[in-house]
């Protein structure tokens, strides 16, 4: 039987004009792996045999194995870091480049590959007991790519660590662009992995896996979005009915606006708490105290129900200042509302076309030191009180694509999750699968849907990338 390497390097041959250095590079890489069901540091760097010569873009570099845990081995055979040099902007590469972070969990050459289209941060990906639940019901590889602009993955800070995030250029925090980050990182590693290819990503992840599922419809055989939301406007308003009318029962939605009721009557014991919280803390507000409060407050529901809270667990409205506070702190997260920390990237995209919501003042006028809480985002949480103009397209060319598109695509949400409420429809199609799960939160996965919905979505998940076992 022809081993995995020979056949990876037969295709290659066939598929890729190369200089004879760079093919006989190439192949003598592969022949020094360490076994043919090996993932090596060796064969990553070979793949920058395809890259033309005198070209960055597309390099790897910066290979380091990572640590796993034991108790992944049964999946995860080995684990990479690289790093993957990409234009800044993919229309006019000549504008510069920047190195794109990226982890590689090894499961073997033939098995489906899981490209996790993270909207964030890929801290986590260097946890030795890292998994992502689609490559673990598939048995497959995951590639973990961080998004533009988060922790190792900043264009021009990398080459400039004097510029602030104030002063950053944010041209290229686009999906579009990251969509592009996306398919030269398939195209190089699509050179190792011959078997299916399955996006996914969760909450701005999941929006990240459906435009990229657009933007590249042939790069992917099956795509996964978790939790993703579609905004149609930076405070879109179909959150705040839908948190008003839909979530939990009318008795659980009393008992949440009861509490916020209370923490505002005692205003100045939750404001003096809520300073000495965040003194200790270190965590600083682009806004004073009194207004933190006051967000913290509107933020309560959308923060109950995103994380999937029960009303038995609040506090009575007759409990002490300390019981009170402490539940109230522990589910809002008034860090929040700092000024700036790793995830704050996405403030910007949420304000240039990602979308996001607003909040219902009226319930609370009278208690409220806010005037209004429009604009919030802006006021909060952009550097430097930045002014983006919105820009819809996004929006309208997913709710088109999905509505119309062929690619198979699986969606999954949490009945209560307060995302849901920007959920793109599901148009009924046969290549199309919606799973909402029933009371659930943006916490929903395949794993824990109800028993017969979860096993529906397993086993259509292996028809649709025709896994046998």
């Amino acid at each position: 039987m022809r081993t995995i390497l020979k056949n990876f390097i037969a295709a290659l041959a066939a598929i890729v004009l190369l200089s004879g250095a760079n093919s006989y590079a190439l192949s003598n890489a592969l022949s020094n792996a360490p076994a043919s069901d090996t993932l090596s540091a060796p064969t990553l760097m070979a793949l920058n045999a395809l890259v033309p010569a005198g070209q960055q873009i597309g390099t790897i570099s910066g290979v380091e194995r990572m640590e796993v845990a034991e108790s992944m081995h049964f999946h995860i055979k080995s684990k990479y870091l690289f790093y993957i040099t990409q234009p800044i902007d993919h229309k006019h590469p000549e504008k510069g480049t920047f190195r794109q972070r990226v982890f590689v969990g090894f499961a073997g050459y033939e098995r489906p590959t899981v490209l996790i289209t993270e909207g964030y941060t890929a801290n986590y990906g260097a946890n030795p007991r890292y998994n992502e639940e689609v490559a673990r019901i598939t048995n497959g590889n995951f590639v973990l790519v961080e998004h533009r602009y988060f922790a190792k993955s900043v264009p021009f800070m990398q080459d400039n660590p004097s510029i602030s995030w104030s002063k950053l250029n944010w041209d290229y925090m686009t999906a579009e662009q990251e969509a592009a980050d996306l398919h030269n990182i398939r195209v190089a590693l699509g050179n190792l992995f011959k078997g299916k290819w399955v996006a996914t990503g969760i909450s701005k992840g999941g929006q990240n896996c459906m435009a990229y599922t657009m933007f590249y419809p042939n790069d992917i055989d099956v795509s996964v979005p978790y939790v993703g939301p579609v905004a149609r406007a930076v405070e879109d308003g179909r959150h705040e009915p839908f948190l008003r009318d839909s979530t939990g029962t009318a008795q659980d939605r009393e008992i949440i606006y009861n509490f916020q009721i209370e923490v505002l009557k005692r205003r100045a014991t939750m404001e003096k708490m809520l300073k000495e919280f965040s003194d200790k803390k270190n965590i600083t507000y682009n806004i004073k105290i009194p207004e933190v409060l006051d967000f913290c407050v509107l933020e309560f529901p959308f923060a109950f129900w995103q994380w999937g809270r029960k009303t038995s667990t609040i506090p009575a409205v007759s409990s002490s200042d300390e019981e009170i506070f402490n539940y109230f702190v522990e589910a809002v997260g008034p860090d929040y509302f700092q000024s700036w920390d790793d995830n704050a990237p996405f403030f910007v995209q949420a304000a240039k076309e990602l979308g996001y919501y607003g909040y219902d003042t009226k319930p609370f006028k009278k208690l409220l030191k806010i005037k209004s809480a429009k604009d919030y985002l802006r006021k909060i949480f952009l550097p430097g009180g930045k002014k983006f103009k919105f820009d819809k397209s996004l929006y309208k060319n997913l709710t088109d694509f999905i509505a119309t598109t062929d690619n198979k695509m699986m969606f999954i949400y949490g009945e209560w999750d307060p995302w849901s409420a920007v959920r793109p429809n599901n148009p009924g199609h046969s290549n199309i699968k919606y799973y909402v799960a029933p009371g659930g939160s943006h916490r929903a996965r395949i794993l824990n849907l109800p028993h017969d919905m979860g096993a529906e979505a397993i086993a259509t998940l292996k028809e649709w990338l025709e896994i046998k076992e």
